[in-house]
């Protein structure tokens, strides 16, 4: 599997729950998506092929968003998004 694969399962649960994954790519470091849920949520996505870990610099800017109160998650396999988009 890869992480294509995950992004897709991710993009596909985020719609069905009437959200938007926006895709980031303007940092180095920045998680993958932004996703926006209604009701003014917002969740940061880092997604990894499945046993793949953030790497050092992706950590950094993952802390750094969250001191600033937004939740940051790393998805490495559909399993997971799936159990993740469940608690939504």
């Amino acid at each position: 599997m890869r992480e294509k694969q995950v992004e897709r399962a991710l993009t596909t649960a985020v719609k069905a729950r009437s959200g938007w994954a926006v895709k980031l790519t303007t940092v180095s470091g920045i998680p993958d998506r932004m996703v926006l849920l209604p009701g003014g949520r917002i969740i940061f996505v880092e997604l990894k092929a499945p046993g793949k870990n953030a790497e050092a610099h992706q950590t950094v800017v993952h802390n750094r968003l969250r001191r600033l109160g937004f939740e940051v998650v790393v998805l490495s396999s559909v399993s997971l998004v799936d159990e993740w988009a469940a608690q939504l």
